[in-house]
């Protein structure tokens, strides 16, 4: 029975995953993480209005917050699982198979850090700054193509964990739902994670509950983005330098190890100095400035993000398939 589970959802991943790579996230579809989205923007006003206006009381309400939408986000899609199992085998696998595909954002951070690209390729500076807006938390009306450029590609390389090694590692593991549980914390802590006068206590625990899920596929992702950097023709060595340098210089535990591992494969500083709703917000360079970064490097950390997913794909994925499908 088990064994059964696990080969259906992990056969079910590698399809998601494939129709990931071909399809990318069609925005006129409906889409779970956006309901996610709509949901946590829902709920944050009356909770707000419920709970106390101290630090105690936006705690609380926070961890309300988390609660509520992971019962309704894990419970939702445990309901519609449990009815199409009911109907028929082959709906239920359908579906697990939309799900993993939903859940992946491999295509579609190609997609969105590629529009960064072409506007800075068109010498269309303000039109970059709006396409890297769209993926990124800083302000970036005053960014020039230097650091327009980087944001894309800090952004390419932190999403190769949290789009795409984190939710293969829980959708290997647990299935739909747990791959639904990561995403819906994760959107959480892109919400209302943020150190702010707003969202300081009230996604407090949305925020360290994203600190302790993302935590070993983080560093299983630093570490395949430095294999990747071998196998796309960056350098290997120099990942693997920076990623043991660098990996721990951020406030978050777990955001710099991708991009650590990416500024050495592609010989550039990240990181640095940003602005975030209006103040500057200083924070340790990654990476040694053996070359300014400029935009063909948004397609070249994509290589590299594409490397590290299809290296994931195998270890979380194709090798389980087949130890359950011949075992030793």
């Amino acid at each position: 029975m088990i064994q059964s589970f696990f080969q259906t959802n992990l056969t079910a991943l590698l399809l998601g995953f494939c129709l990931d790579l071909l399809l990318g996230d069609p925005h006129w579809a409906p889409h779970p993480v956006r309901a996610v989205g709509q949901l946590i923007a829902g709920l944050e006003g009356p909770l707000r209005r419920v709970f106390p206006k101290t630090p105690g009381g936006e705690r609380a309400g926070g961890t309300a917050l988390v609660v509520l939408v992971l019962f309704f986000s894990v419970g939702v899609t445990g309901l519609v699982l449990a009815l199409c199992a009911r109907l028929h085998p082959a709906l239920d696998f359908g579906v697990r198979t939309l799900l993993c595909y939903q859940l992946l954002a491999a295509r579609s951070l190609r997609d969105e850090s590629g529009k960064v690209y072409r506007a800075l390729r068109d010498g269309d500076l303000p039109g970059a700054r709006r396409a890297v807006s769209m993926i990124v938390g800083r302000d970036t009306e005053k960014l020039d193509e230097t650091g327009v450029a980087k944001a894309a590609v800090e952004t390419v390389a932190e999403n190769a964990s949290d789009g795409v090694v984190a939710p293969l590692f829980y959708l290997a593991l647990g299935g739909p739902l747990a791959g639904m549980a990561y995403k819906a914390v994760n959107t959480m802590d892109s919400m209302v994670g943020y150190k702010n006068g707003r969202y300081l206590y009230f996604g407090r625990t949305a925020a360290r509950l994203d600190d302790v899920l993302n935590f070993l596929p983080a560093r299983l992702a630093g570490g395949l983005m430095c294999l990747s950097a071998f196998l796309t023709g960056f350098d290997g060595p120099g990942a693997i330098r920076i990623f043991r340098r660098d990996r721990k210089n951020h406030a978050s535990p777990n955001s710099a190890h991708t991009e650590a591992a990416c500024a050495g494969a592609l010989r550039v500083q990240l990181a640095g100095p940003a602005v975030y709703f209006g103040r500057r917000v200083e924070k340790p360079t990654l990476g040694d400035p053996i070359h300014p970064v400029e935009a063909l490097d948004i397609l070249r950390a994509n290589r590299l993000m594409y490397g590290t997913a299809f290296l994931s794909l195998l270890l979380l994925c194709g090798v389980p398939l087949m130890v359950l499908r011949f075992p030793f």
